[in-house]
C-alpha cells in the first residue's frame, strides 16, 4: 500500500484533520489539497521516485506537500525551515531536488538557494488550484519495501546531518507501533509544537492521521501561555517534546496551576529529560495523564522504545523496552547481550529500520545484517529496562580516563538552579583534556563555585567540569536539540 493511502484510510471526509489558528481542516480538504499537489507534479513530468522538497513550516499545506508528493510516487524531501540560506542551498544539491514545494512567505529569504532552474509549487497557487479542481488522480502504486517515501535529515545535534531513506513499509510499521503502545484513537488531539521536517514531529503527523485523530499547529512555542491556552481551547488530549520543550514548560508558573481537562497523555523523546524533571512533572500533571518516556533515531524511522507510565517512576531514567514490533538488545563488543549492570551499545531490529544512508561511510555503517547500531551506549537492569550512559562518540578522557559527557550532564542537571546543561572536552595542560560545562540557570542566585561543589560530591576528581560558562541559552537546531558542534566554536 502506498502510504499515502494507509493514512487516509480511517476517518471521514467531514473529520476534523488539523487545527491551525482556529481554521479547521477536515480529511476531505486534506484529501483535495493533497490530490492538486500529486496533480501538479504529474503534469509537470515528476518522475518516479524523484526527490520533491518541502520548504514550509508547520502548516495543511505542508501535510498536503508530503501526501501529495507520496501519492504522485515521489519521495519526500523535508527541508528545515530556519536554515541559513548557504545551508539550505547545502541541504538541495545534496540531495539533488529539481522541485521545491514552497511556502511563500519562504520565497524572498531563500530565493537564492532554491534550485536554479526548478519547479516551484508555491503554496498560493495550490491553495488557490484546489478550489478549483475536486477529481482525484490515482495513487501511484508502490513496493513498500523497497520504495522510498522520504529522505529524512538526522538531527545534526552531535555533526553534519545526513539523509535516512525511508520506505513506505518502514512509516507504516513504525505508526502501527505507536499507535499500539499509546493507545491512539479517533478522538485524539495532538498538539503539535515539534517541525514536521523532524522525524519526531513527522511520526506525530503519521500516528494521528492513521488514527483518524487531529492535530493542532503551533509553531509559536515561544509563546508558551498562548500556546497553553490553544491547548485547553482546543481539548487537546496530547502533547508531545524534547527535553528543552519541557525545561520550558516547568519554568512557566501557569503551567503548574492548570489541570488541562482534556489531557491524557504526553510524549517525551529526542534526548533525555533530567530525572529530577521526570519526578517534577509527574507531580504537577493529574494522575490521570499518562507520561510515555521514549527513544527513537530518524535512522530507525522514529520510535524506538518506550517505558510505560505506570514504571515512570519506578524506572526513573530509564527509555524502557523496545515497542510492539521493534527488539533492542544491549550488546558488547563481541556482540553478545550484557548482562544487568554491563554497558554496552544499543541494537535495535525490526521492519521500522530504515533502508540506510543516502550518503553511506563504508567505515562507520550503523546499519549491518539487517540491524541499526544505534551508537548510543546502555546498560539494563535485571528486568530487562535500558538506561542510557551516552554516545559512543561523546566522551572524555581527561588523565585518560574515559567518562560519557552525559554522565556530567546529568549530574549538572540535578543542581535545582540550573535548567539546561552541556558538556564539552577542552585541550588541558595537565589533564590532557577536560570538562568545560555550559549552563543555563533558572536565576542568577547558583554559582560555579556552589556548582562544582556539588559536581565533587557525585562525580570522580577528574570529571568535575574544569570550566563552568553560564548562557542565556544554549544553541538548537529548529527541533529543539543542543548542538555542541556549535559550543566548541
Amino acid at each position: 500500500m502506498n502510504l499515502f493511502d494507509y493514512l487516509l484510510d480511517n476517518a471521514s471526509e467531514t473529520d476534523t484533520a488539523l487545527i491551525q489558528e482556529g481554521r479547521h481542516t477536515t480529511y476531505g480538504d486534506m484529501n483535495r489539497l493533497a490530490n492538486t499537489v500529486a496533480r501538479e507534479l504529474m503534469q509537470a513530468g515528476m518522475g518516479f521516485q524523484q526527490k520533491i522538497g518541502i520548504l514550509a513550516e508547520n502548516s495543511p499545506f505542508w501535510a498536503a506537500s508530503y501526501l501529495g508528493i507520496l501519492k504522485a510516487g515521489g519521495v519526500a524531501v523535508p527541508l528545515p525551515a530556519r536554515l541559513s540560506t548557504e545551508e539550505l542551498s547545502g541541504y538541495i544539491k545534496a540531495v539533488g531536488c529539481r522541485i521545491v514545494c514552497l511556502d511563500n512567505a519562504l520565497s524572498r529569504k531563500y530565493a537564492d538557494s532554491l534550485p536554479s532552474g526548478g519547479l516551484l509549487l508555491p503554496k498560493n497557487e495550490i491553495m488557490a488550484r484546489a478550489e478549483k479542481h475536486t477529481d482525484p488522480v490515482p495513487t501511484v502504486p508502490v513496493n513498500p519495501f523497497r520504495d522510498l517515501a522520504a529522505l529524512m535529515f538526522t538531527s545534526g545535534s552531535t555533526g553534519q546531518p545526513n539523509a535516512v531513506k525511508v520506505t513506505h513499509r518502514n512509516v507504516q510499521a513504525n505508526t502501527d507501533s505507536i499507535i499500539a503502545y499509546i493507545g491512539l484513537e479517533p478522538s485524539d488531539r495532538m498538539m503539535a509544537i515539534l517541525p514536521f521536517h523532524y522525524c519526531f514531529g513527522t511520526s506525530l503527523l503519521h500516528t494521528h492521521l492513521r488514527a483518524g485523530g487531529s492535530l493542532v499547529l503551533n509553531n509559536y512555542f515561544q509563546y508558551i501561555e498562548d500556546m497553553l491556552n490553544e491547548m485547553e481551547s482546543c481539548a487537546c488530549t496530547g502533547f508531545a517534546g524534547v527535553p528543552s520543550s519541557y525545561q520550558a514548560l516547568l519554568g512557566n508558573r501557569s503551567f503548574r496551576k492548570r489541570t488541562f481537562p482534556a489531557l491524557r497523555h504526553v510524549q517525551q523523546a529526542g534526548g533525555r529529560l533530567a530525572d529530577h524533571s521526570i519526578s517534577e512533572l509527574r507531580s504537577i500533571l493529574p494522575e490521570r495523564v499518562k507520561i510515555h518516556i521514549g527513544y527513537g533515531q530518524t535512522e530507525a524511522t522514529a520510535r524506538l522504545s518506550a517505558l510505560p507510565s505506570e514504571k515512570l517512576l519506578e524506572k526513573n531514567g530509564s527509555i524502557g523496552k523496545g515497542i510492539p514490533g521493534v527488539t533492542l538488545q544491549v550488546v558488547g563488543k563481541s556482540g553478545e547481550p550484557v548482562r544487568p549492570g554491563e554497558t554496552g551499545e544499543i541494537v535495535a531490529e525490526g521492519e521500522n529500520v530504515t533502508a540506510g544512508y543516502l550518503f553511506p561511510d563504508p567505515a562507520q555503517d550503523p546499519f549491518r545484517e539487517g540491524k541499526l547500531y544505534t551508537g548510543d551506549l546502555a546498560r539494563i537492569d535485571t528486568e530487562g529496562y535500558i538506561y542510557i550512559a551516552g554516545r559512543a562518540k561523546e566522551f572524555i578522557k581527561p588523565s585518560g580516563y574515559k567518562i560519557m559527557t552525559a554522565t556530567i550532564e546529568q549530574v549538572l542537571l540535578e543542581v535545582p538552579e540550573i535548567t539546561e546543561a552541556a558538556v564539552i572536552g577542552v585541550p588541558h595542560e595537565q589533564l590532557g583534556e577536560a570538562a568545560k560545562a555550559f549552563v543555563v540557570p533558572k536565576d542568577k542566585s547558583v554559582t560555579t563555585t556552589a556548582i562544582l561543589e556539588y559536581c565533587k560530591t557525585k562525580l570522580p576528581a577528574y570529571a568535575v567540569p574544569s570550566w563552568v560558562e553560564f548562557r542565556d541559552g544554549l544553541p538548537k537546531n529548529s527541533a529543539g536539540k543542543i548542538i555542541k558542534a556549535a559550543l566548541h566554536r
